[in-house]
């Protein structure tokens, strides 16, 4: 069966029943949305504080293709195991983009029967946590325009607006569009833009927030553009917007809780891409799970360079998070597309391929060893069309490396499947105390941090930019020097050439822009072609989504 057909055979039971049995979780507690998702209340979560942390489990990739990897998947797989195991394990997993689904990326509800459900819910509306992101920020985007056309009381320079406006949908046509043409009684006319939901700094700082408070204050940090002096800053705040922007997120900020479809507890919240921002799911919903659960595993998007850094130096950094341990997931199709074979021929065995495709993996590994401090287990995702040689091959490779390698069945057998990486993770969590190590210290410039992320990670040799660039960071010296740093990047490689596979180096990293994320509190740092508003593919899969007379959706993966 496909995924969408395997979800829909699942046994859901009611997630209200299941939290209080599974956690002790009160229906009063939990605002049920239908029978099988529902938020958690932030006054129980406040409630929690006195609760011992449990240990936390990241789950990373090598650098992605179109042969996928698994990272959700694995994920899921992996949390089921444990709980199987009696380990009581909670998944925390980003909520997906519509635009993707409807492009080419897909879902991001893992797969075959390794799932969260239900599957159609999350993968289109869920709770509707994104539509309020959105909303939120271009209520800001019409606050802005609005105050101008009323005579600009803050002498907002209409040139050096930085705040674009969203939409959750792949759409390339609206990354560069002119407002306010018609006359003056449609505003100001002047340039302006789209970036997708996830490339919001909205949905950054909900991710990043620790409650109301603090949601609030960051909305009212943001720096939505500059005075005509085009040196001081014009912020949120200075437009009274955050009190809005905030009760239009009321409910957002509240963390989801699902289910597994072993009927095990996930919760899904949040959700910015890797690529273009800092690629986790939301503070609060990881640490809640902490509280609940003995064990948390949880997800950062994209491979270990983008998702697991910006999980290390944004979001531990930040929040005081501290994982224990590390899963790098990897497939034998994917490493020999890494290794120059065409997708068309993945399913047949290369060994030579894969040999020179090991070499994505091995700096992922040395990478999250070395420059993250953690302790790593190399998991192989495994395809039908895997052979036994090319199974012994990779795992002779890892053993070389020192690395732990397990071969892992989850989306063929669910939590059974995974059982072995269960017990090789849980291994290491209840032997070893957790010490990871940032990538870059916060003392270094904006400059340096940005160069050792390259340098350290991408094997680049170095990095450059503009002159305009360069005089920006040192700008922002002064003020935003601590930030750490969000770089923004294809995901394809350790390059900024989406082509360019396996493990290069000597390259130069260049710096097309930066962005200033107040809010959020971050520098974001555009390297190459990047785009923050993706484009649909020439046969997106929404040409074969469909929904028949019964509600009974189909298509989606």
């Amino acid at each position: 069966m496909s995924d969408i057909e395997i979800a829909q055979h699942a046994k859901m039971r009611p997630i209200i029943g299941l939290a209080k049995e599974l956690y002790g979780i009160g229906a009063e507690h939990l605002d049920p949305i239908g029978h099988y998702k529902a938020k958690i209340s932030l006054e129980y979560i406040n409630s929690l504080t006195d609760q011992q942390d449990g240990k936390l489990i990241l789950v990373t990739a090598i650098s992605p293709t179109p042969a996928g990897e698994g990272k959700t998947t694995t994920t899921v797989g992996l949390g089921d195991a444990m709980n199987r195991l009696g380990k009581k394990t909670i998944m925390c997993l980003r909520e997906p983009s519509l635009g993707p689904c409807f492009g080419v990326k897909g879902g991001a509800a893992g797969g075959g029967y390794s799932q969260v459900v239900p599957m159609e819910d999350i993968n289109l509306h869920f709770t509707g946590d994104f539509h309020a992101i959105g909303v939120a920020h271009n209520l800001l985007s019409a606050l802005i325009d609005n105050h101008i056309n009323h005579g600009n009381a803050l002498d907002i320079d209409p040139r050096r607006i930085q705040w674009k406006r969203v939409v959750d949908m792949n759409d390339r046509a609206l990354r560069n569009i002119v407002v306010g043409m018609g006359g003056a009684a449609n505003g100001y006319l002047r340039e302006d833009g789209y970036d997708i939901v996830v490339a919001s700094e909205v949905m950054a700082i909900l991710c990043l927030a620790t409650g109301r408070e603090d949601l609030k204050n960051r909305l009212g940090r943001i720096v939505i553009g500059y005075k005509s002096d085009r040196i001081t800053p014009v912020y949120a705040r200075d437009l009274n917007a955050q009190g809005a922007m905030a009760a239009l997120l009321k409910d957002a900020i509240k963390p989801n809780l699902v289910q597994t479809l072993e009927n095990n507890i996930a919760i899904i919240h949040g959700g910015p891409f890797a690529n273009i921002a800092h690629g986790c799911n939301t503070v609060t919903a990881t640490k809640t799970a902490l509280k609940l659960a003995d064990y948390v595993v949880t997800e950062a998007g994209f491979g270990a360079d983008l998702g697991a850094e910006k999980f290390i130096d944004i979001k531990c950094r930040m929040s005081g998070l501290k994982p224990s341990a590390v899963v790098l997931v990897a497939t034998v199709r994917a490493l020999k597309f890494h290794g120059g074979i065409a997708k068309e021929d993945l399913n047949t065995e290369n060994l030579a391929a894969l040999e020179q495709g090991f070499s994505n993996l091995e700096r992922h590994y040395q990478n999250i060893t070395q420059h993250y401090g953690l302790p790593c287990v190399v998991c192989i995702n495994h395809f039908t069309f895997d052979s036994e040689a090319e199974i012994n091959l990779l795992q002779q490779k890892c053993a070389d490396l020192g690395a732990s390698c397990v071969v892992s069945k989850h989306w063929a057998e669910g939590g059974a499947g995974a059982e072995a990486l269960a017990n090789a993770v849980t291994d290491i969590v209840d032997n070893r105390e957790p010490a990871f190590t940032y990538v870059y210290e916060e003392d270094l410039s904006l400059w340096d941090k940005i160069e050792t992320i390259a340098t350290k990670l991408y094997g680049a040799k170095k990095i450059s930019a503009s002159l305009k660039v360069k005089n920006q960071l040192t700008e922002w010296e002064a003020d935003y020097g601590k930030f750490p740093i969000c770089i923004a990047k294809t995901q394809m490689s350790f390059s900024t050439n989406p082509n360019t596979k396996g493990a290069p180096s000597g390259h130069t990293v260049e710096i097309r822009e930066v962005k200033l994320a107040n809010g959020a509190g971050f520098i974001v740092a555009i390297a190459g072609d990047i785009m923050t508003m993706p484009g649909l593919p020439k046969v997106p899969a929404a040409e074969r989504i469909d929904i028949d007379n019964d509600g009974k959706i189909t298509g989606l993966f």
